[in-house]
């Protein structure tokens, strides 16, 4: 009957209580991975403390699916650091280096211009119509390690969902499954 077969056979003889234990079981572990993203959170000062390198802008330093992982202090940005930062107006964050800092004398704020390394101009086209300078709010956090090509089970989870369905629907089934 094969491997299909006897998962289905195992789910019909599953009992109400083995399925409640099954579902519960299922539901700390997304928990525990929830409590340890907003951990994460806290000790690092970034709304993301761990992003997919997505394009090669960043080449040769930093490539298409690689992990950095980012931390947000209150030290002010510089000239040469890695930040992870928003555009209004977009939904993925971008990776680049800073190139400038322009800080004003009245206020102390400081405003910052960045560069892909791969990249021949600077980042203007990319931000929000008029807009010249990234301010503090736009930047998630600073680069400050990174794993190597990890990233790509991610990114072709998003760029193929067919597999990212068939990995969930594998695993639920695993964990309904299995045996304790």
């Amino acid at each position: 009957m094969g491997w299909i077969g006897e998962s289905i056979e195992s789910i019909k003889s599953l009992q109400i209580r083995q399925v409640l234990t099954q579902a519960v079981s299922l539901g700390m572990i997304v928990t525990s991975a929830l409590i340890i993203w907003k951990a994460l959170m806290c000790i690092t000062g970034s709304e993301s403390p761990v992003v997919v390198v997505l394009s090669g802008s960043m080449e040769p330093g930093f490539k298409r699916g690689d992990i950095l992982f980012l931390h947000m202090s209150k030290e002010p940005i510089r000239a040469g650091e890695i930040v992870v930062f928003n555009v209004d107006g977009r939904e993925i964050p971008i990776v680049h280096r800073v190139i400038k800092v322009h800080e004003r004398e009245d206020t102390g704020e400081v405003d910052v211009l960045t560069k892909g390394d791969n990249n021949y101009g600077d980042d203007r086209l990319l931000y929000a119509q008029g807009q010249l300078w990234l301010q503090r709010h736009h930047i998630m956090g600073r680069a400050v390690g990174f794993l190597p090509y990890v990233g790509w089970v991610t990114i072709i989870m998003t760029e193929k969902p067919i597999i990212k369905y068939i990995l969930i629907g594998a695993l639920g089934l695993l964990v309904i499954t299995s045996k304790d």
